[in-house]
């Protein structure tokens, strides 16, 4: 009876481990995974949250996701700056965009495109929006140009959208909505 029950027991444990080493798609995880994702809350001056943002280092760089709510209709440039910080009320403590390879702006200008250029972040009717992108070769924290250096990284929301080739921000306006980028 003893090991009959103490097999039982091994078994729900062992089940348990099992499950808790799995992603929420079912896939396992893997150590080397750690380290490897990033989150932003962006908030807008007054601290109302517009929009959650994962970013996720792949084999092609990184993927940034931005899930967007609580906006006006319409479209809004969305970049990564330099610095982890977001001081309300016009978010210039976050620096210019994300650009260790020296380049001017846009995907559109034939001297850029930053690192930090993303395309345009589209708000629908219902005041929502989603963005899914990936900086070819980016890597969180490793490589020549890692995404973390000593003062942070930011993620910007701008007032206009990007037109994706005037120098040095894509006259995308003001800053509307900021979130530092945290590991995990």
């Amino acid at each position: 009876m003893l090991r009959s029950n103490l097999a039982a027991l091994v078994f729900v444990a062992g089940a348990g481990l099992a499950l808790q080493a799995c992603k929420t798609d079912g896939s396992p995880t893997v150590a080397s995974d750690a380290g490897k994702t990033a989150r932003a809350a962006l908030n807008d001056a007054s601290g109302a949250t517009k929009a959650r943002a994962t970013i996720v280092e792949t084999a092609e760089g990184l993927k940034v996701t931005v899930n967007a709510s609580g906006m006006a209709p319409g479209e809004y440039a969305f970049h990564i700056h330099t610095a982890g910080k977001c001081d309300a009320p016009d978010f210039a403590t976050a620096g210019g965009h994300w650009n260790p390879t020296m380049k001017q702006h846009g995907k559109d200008n034939p001297a850029g495109m930053h690192m930090g250029d993303m395309p345009n972040l589209t708000i629908g009717a219902d005041g929502t929006g989603t963005l899914t992108t990936t900086v070819p070769g980016g890597k969180l924290s490793s490589g020549d140009m890692p995404l973390f250096d000593a003062d942070g990284t930011a993620l910007m929301i701008h007032a206009k959208p990007d037109d994706y080739k005037t120098d040095p921000a894509g006259a995308a306006g003001a800053r509307v909505a900021c979130g530092v980028v945290m590991p995990g």
